[in-house]
């Protein structure tokens, strides 16, 4: 039973890759078609992050009512639904209504799906699983690139990527009395019996998923570290998000590249992430989490001065390598919350890492008003100074819950 339950967690995980890079790989083709400027792929972005930032912060309430399961089932339909709604979209302010159940959807299953793993399994799970995160996320761009070539539209990549989240909607839900019985305990055991309990493995932390109270917003805030980690979670996402929504716009502005090339093109970022993904699970067997992530922030430094450069061939590299560098920053910093912040925060915890994470995002749609008045060049630069406080944020976290008591 317990293969089977992580199995579905993987499937779950390629569900909640697979909506994330669709707007940014068709967003060149779908402003020129509804005759509308560049910069508005942000409104649809800032819709989207507000609906993950709800569901995000109620992650804490919702899952100790429903259990994780639940949550996940739900959240994954309310994305499919969105996308399905995407594909018949026609009008700008069509998208922008439908972004509100696909923001809804994806901060619920995000934040409930990584505090499970975290409670429950052990840090290489963590990033393969974010691997799988990975693989849906770079499987959309070429889906949307294959339904351009082959002149179907952008609506058809849209509605192809529905029926696949579908499909994933129902093994979900058919997976439930699994999640029940992990509940119950039966599962925990399985990896306790690999991962003993008081002896954690890189800060993972075995432990039930019962019914307990919701912890107030004030008393999160106020843990030591917690702001630290927020604000790294948020400068970590505004270099992701904002390198998904806007690469594809940077290689046409900085390459000569056609847009169906770059629709395509657009998912190095998520091949580079899901290779490292795949490489970090092997990794944290030996490495911390925290020598991990140091790594993962200095490969994105490279990555960034790789796409500055005028080549082709370079730009395509730093986006593999920007990649590359975020594949272990988030999964090892959630993984490690409960053993930084204790067990019993962990789902509120990881609830307002997600909200942080998502309000990063919105840093995409500011770059979209900022090269209105500049240039889309300035990604470069623009990635770097989050990566700085990111990195900075990153130390004082680890100086900060160091006194922590767990």
């Amino acid at each position: 039973m317990f293969g089977l339950l992580i199995a579905v967690i993987y499937l779950s995980f390629v569900s909640l890759g697979l909506p994330d890079s669709l707007l940014g790989a068709a967003w060149p083709v779908m402003n020129a078609e509804m005759g509308v400027p560049s910069g508005y792929a942000g409104i649809i972005t800032m819709v989207i992050g507000a609906g993950t930032i709800v569901s995000s912060l109620l992650s804490d309430k919702m899952t100790s009512r429903f259990g994780a399961g639940v949550v996940t089932a739900v959240s994954t339909l309310l994305t499919a639904v969105a996308l399905c709604l995407f594909s018949i979209g026609t009008q700008f302010w069509m998208l922008v209504v439908f972004a509100v159940p696909y923001g809804l959807g994806a901060g619920g299953v995000d934040a409930a799906l990584n505090n499970y793993v975290a409670l429950h399994f052990k840090s290489r799970h963590m990033s393969w699983l974010h691997c799988m995160w990975g693989i849906g996320a770079a499987i959309s761009p070429n889906i949307m690139g294959m339904a351009l070539s082959l002149g179907s539209g952008w609506q058809t990549g849209y509605l192809v990527v529905a029926v696949i989240q579908f499909v994933l909607t129902a093994v979900i839900f058919a997976s439930l009395p699994l999640w029940k019985r992990a509940r119950g305990g039966a599962e925990e055991e399985s990896v306790a019996q690999k991962q003993p309990a008081g002896a954690p493995e890189d800060g993972g932390t075995p432990a039930r998923e019962e019914r307990r109270r919701a912890l107030p917003l004030k008393e999160v805030v106020s843990t030591r570290g917690a702001v630290a980690c927020f604000v790294c979670f948020f400068c970590y996402c505004a270099v992701e998000q904002t390198a998904i929504l806007w690469g594809a716009t940077y290689m046409l502005g900085h390459n000569s590249f056609s847009p169906e090339f770059v629709a395509a093109f657009s998912g190095m970022f998520f091949i580079g992430i899901s290779l490292g993904r795949g490489i970090n699970g092997f990794l944290t067997i030996k490495f911390s989490d925290r020598t991990l992530i140091r790594a993962g922030s200095a490969l994105i430094a490279a990555g960034v001065i790789l796409i500055s450069i005028p080549n082709d061939a370079a730009t395509i590299a730093g986006f593999v390598v920007l990649g590359l560098g975020c594949a272990p920053v988030y999964p090892c910093i959630i993984h490690s919350t409960p053993a930084l912040f204790g067990a019993e925060k962990s789902q509120a915890m990881i609830g307002m890492q997600m909200a942080f994470a998502y309000i990063g995002g919105l840093a995409s749609p500011l770059f979209g008003a900022l090269i209105g008045a500049t240039s889309v060049l300035i990604l470069p630069a623009y990635l770097a100074v989050f990566l700085a406080v990111m990195i900075a944020m990153h130390e004082i976290m680890v100086v900060r819950t160091a006194k922590n008591k767990i």
